[in-house]
């Protein structure tokens, strides 16, 4: 992970217990002695993720609508800092910061987080009136937050910044943790071999999820080239534009479009235990 995330260790458990008591309920030693809990277990990543906005970020309450995805916190702090160190050498003020988080999703994280670490501005929309809502309250509920995030509804699926990004707006970069798989099978084969390969048995997907936030016709390649052409529009409005990566095998289609559309860009890589992802980021002159 990046070498600023505070999750670069094992979780501190007993710290985290003390910051959110509740989370003692999911926690036992296993089969080695260690301290841990069921990550197979949607209550137990609830909670653990509970403490963990707590205990790091000052997060006194946070929540989620049943089955919605309940995103992992160390991975989306890495994109978080990684993207700070792509800006400072852009050469842009890491003080004036003001982003824009597509498909914020009901935890609302990214905006949480870059609000916390580097008090950033922060815009997250959604086309999922639930998510939305559940975002919303998730920043009224916590000290500071409305000062720093707005959640806003898009109201066509059809477009991605359009209807989001006002005339005279301005961001120095947009986000976006997009749908990676092309169908609600494809999603949950992936979630259970990541248990399989976790020594975890069981069909239960842990993370939880809805339909518009795991997968997508197309897959992810489709949604960021579809993001790539609709972004040419909003050229002068952010300054640059970037997202994920979960696949490798997905980067030609995407370099591809880049090039066709004459657009700088750069592929910024991240490590997060066996897991490799990356960010691509572009820009237009």
């Amino acid at each position: 992970m990046h070498p600023k995330n505070v999750h670069n260790q094992e979780y501190d458990m007993e710290a985290l217990t003390g910051s959110y008591p509740e989370l003692s309920r999911y926690i036992f030693q296993n089969d080695f002695g260690k301290t841990t809990i069921d990550f197979s277990n949607p209550k137990a990543i609830l909670h653990l993720n509970k403490a963990l906005l707590k205990h790091h970020y000052e997060i006194a309450s946070w929540n989620i609508p049943e089955d919605y995805l309940c995103a992992p916190i160390p991975g989306r702090a890495d994109y978080i800092h990684y993207l700070a160190d792509f800006l400072a050498e852009e050469g842009i003020d890491p003080k004036s910061i003001k982003e824009l988080d597509i498909g914020v999703g009901a935890n609302c994280i990214y905006p949480i987080l870059g609000a916390r670490i580097y008090n950033w501005k922060m815009t997250g929309c959604d086309i999922s009136l639930t998510s939305v809502n559940a975002a919303k309250a998730n920043v009224n509920a916590n000290s500071g937050l409305k000062d720093f995030i707005e959640i806003k509804h898009q109201q066509d699926p059809a477009h991605i910044f359009t209807g989001i990004i006002a005339p005279g707006t301005y961001f120095d970069f947009s986000m976006c943790n997009p749908p990676f798989h092309a169908s609600a099978e494809e999603a949950k084969k992936t979630s259970l071999k990541k248990l399989k390969n976790l020594g975890i048995s069981g069909t239960t997907l842990n993370f939880g999820g809805q339909a518009n936030e795991l997968w997508c016709n197309g897959g992810e390649t489709l949604f960021i080239k579809r993001m790539i052409r609709e972004s040419l529009a909003f050229k002068t409005q952010v300054g640059w534009f970037t997202c994920l990566v979960s696949k490798k095998e997905n980067l030609p289609k995407i370099y591809k479009q880049l090039i066709k559309l004459k657009a700088p860009h750069k592929s910024i890589e991240m490590t997060q235990g066996n897991k490799k992802s990356r960010i691509i980021a572009w820009k237009f002159n």
